[in-house]
């Protein structure tokens, strides 16, 4: 796998603050000509050091009042390969993780508010067969979220 290296880095750091600047602008700030920005973030992407892109969207703008954090026990881990796809069923689900501790699962979701969120829990996450407990955290406010720090990558 090809390095990621200062300008590569120096790129990232300005693009994942603002990821709608244009490449001229980032070549300006980063003292080269806009196709060698053009290339490095294609490469980037190539590599897969880059993953997606477009908006971010405000869920409580949409409706979505309630952020909650699940933790889902399954009757065995393996059963995770059949859970998932249910989960995909469900568009209130926007992560899923395969974790270790206490929990097999950790999915992440938004409803619209704590009756919806039960409905959730009650008529479609719960009766997914496997499902054999569930402990709901419910986030009373986001305080941070940002990208992993660019500037600290080694060479």
């Amino acid at each position: 796998m090809e390095k990621i290296d200062k300008l590569d880095r120096q790129i990232l750091n300005i693009i994942s603050k603002n990821a709608r600047i244009p490449f001229k602008d980032v070549a300006e700030e980063c003292g080269v000509s806009r196709a060698a920005i053009h290339q490095r973030v294609q490469r980037m992407m190539d590599m897969n050091v880059i993953v997606g892109s477009g908006y971010h969207i405000n869920p409580k703008i949409l409706g979505y009042n309630t952020c909650t954090y699940i933790g889902v026990k399954l009757e065995r881990g393996s059963m995770y390969k059949d859970v998932v796809p249910e989960f995909e069923k469900i568009p209130e689900v926007v992560e899923c993780h395969f974790t270790t501790g206490p929990y097999t699962l950790l999915i992440k979701l938004y409803a619209r508010d704590n009756e919806h969120l039960m409905e959730l829990l009650n008529t479609r996450i719960q009766e997914i067969p496997g499902v054999t407990a569930t402990e709901t955290l419910i986030s009373l406010r986001q305080s941070i979220k940002r990208e992993i720090p660019i500037t600290h990558l080694m060479d």
